[in-house]
Order: C-alpha cells, then structure tokens, then sequence
C-alpha cells in the first residue's frame, strides 16, 4: 500500500533569539505536529503518490482501448452480420465471415478483460476519496464484466451451430443488456467520487452520472417493453469517453490538497 508524500514544514529563524524564537519553541513543547499545519490550512497541495498518477493513465488508455475493440467486436464483426428476424440469413453472413466473427469475438474478450484492469486502476485512483465506496465501484464493474463474460460465450456456441446463430447472439444481448444496469450503477458510483475528489472536474463526474443514467434506463425499458430498441446510452455514453480523454491528458497531473492528503495519513496510522 502506498500513500502520498507528507512534507515536513520546516522553521528557519534569524537574528537575535526573541519572541518568534519562543513561539517556535512553545509550539515545539506544545506537541505540535506537521499534521496541525495540515489541518489549519497551512499547505494546500501535496505531491501525489506516483502509482496514482499511473493509475489514472493506465484507466484512461484502457478505457479508449476498450472502445475501439467493442466498436469493431460487436458493431462490426457481431452486429454487422445479423439480419434481425431472419436466421437464415444471419446465418450465411456467419458462414461466409466466420473469420471475421471470431476476432470479435476476442475482441469482446479483450475488452472484459480490460473492465477488470479498469476497475482495479480507478479503484486506486479514487482511493483518498473512499476506499469503501472506491472498492464497491471496483466490484461493481467487475461483476459486470463476469456477466460480459457468461453473455459472450452464447457468441462462441453460434460459432458451431450456425442455423442457430440468431437465436444465439440474441441471447447475447439479452445477458449483455442485463449486465449493464450493473455497469450502470458503477458509473453512478464513479460519478459520485470524481464529484467529492478535488482532482477530478465536477463537469466530468456529472457527465459520468448521466452516462450511468443511459445505460440504467436503456435496460428498464428493454426489460419493461418488449421489442423496444431504446439506445439513450448512445448518446449519453459520451460522458465515460470524456472521462477517459481527462484521465489520458491530465491524469498525470493529480495532485492531492491537504485534506486528502491528510485523510489517507490517518488511516495508514489507523
């Protein structure tokens, strides 16, 4: 475990010992701390530990790398070859690309797997927020990608059965649909820590809210109304591709202020 750098307030005195001399000494023999200047406001930013810093990178690019492979994985080699209503149709798209079909498929595999880094690395990011709230976002998205996961597989059993292809990939979006209420409620947690963290704009943690809103709403009315194509998360998505631009441009330049600084020295004590 790490935490971020304390500094050390150092005293310099000049001159003839006096007033300021005793000052320092009654503070001295008072029992005063480094963690006194913290809590009156004396120091107002800290350096941050370096695994934070590449802990929000390593999010950032793995975000945008997840978007491009889910692109191509499932718009392109998935979705691309469905003909919705028509299994025999869906399934010669299958049989004449099936090489195509595979590497989306690893391509979605990639991507679950990359959910997991992910989680991990905002964990740690957001960890002088809340290390309770932080590891629940952090399960959260992991539990999504295991969903992910289950719901990919239906993919690799259409590989072998083409004139069930159809039936096979709708089965994938159903399970993938279900799976994102969880990713939902972890996008709500993230929003929630960028809001109280004060390195992270509040701009981004509300575009992060309403990202989570969309994928939340999508699968209520999915589940409610049968044959709906809701797709608000389209647009409102948007919001976790920001978020991935700021960690990948600023990430980098996290710096603590005293109170979480503070906040993370009590507890290593603790």
């Amino acid at each position: 475990m790490t935490t971020a750098t304390r500094i050390q307030p150092s005293v310099h005195i000049t001159g003839t010992p006096g007033v300021g001399t005793m000052a320092v000494v009654a503070r001295r023999d008072s029992g005063f701390r480094p963690d006194d200047a913290l809590r009156g406001g004396e120091i107002n930013e800290v350096e941050t530990d370096p695994s934070m810093r590449k802990a929000s990178t390593t999010a950032g690019v793995g975000l945008l790398a997840m978007s491009v492979l889910s692109a191509f994985g499932y718009l392109i080699a998935v979705k691309g070859l469905v003909v919705p209503g028509n299994a025999a149709r869906t399934a010669k798209n299958l049989t004449g690309h099936e090489g195509q079909f595979r590497f989306g498929i690893l391509s979605l595999y990639l991507v679950a797997a990359l959910d997991v880094v992910v989680a991990l690395a905002l964990h740690r990011m957001f960890k002088p927020v809340s290390d309770a709230l932080s590891r629940f976002a952090a399960g959260l998205r992991v539990a999504y990608a295991a969903v992910f996961v289950v719901a990919i597989s239906q993919l690799v059993g259409a590989l072998g059965l083409h004139p069930q292809a159809l039936r096979h990939i709708t089965t994938f979006t159903n399970i993938w649909d279900a799976g994102l209420v969880l990713f939902g409620l972890n996008l709500f947690v993230l929003a929630y820590l960028a809001y109280r963290s004060d390195y992270v704009p509040r701009l981004v943690g509300a575009l992060l809210a309403i990202a989570g809103f969309g994928y939340v709403f999508d699968t209520i009315v999915r589940v409610l109304v049968r044959g709906s194509s809701s797709n608000v998360s389209a647009i409102t998505g948007m919001g976790e591709f920001v978020f991935a631009l700021w960690l990948v441009m600023r990430g980098r330049r996290i710096t603590l202020t005293n109170s979480q600084s503070h906040d993370i020295s009590i507890g290593v004590v603790r």
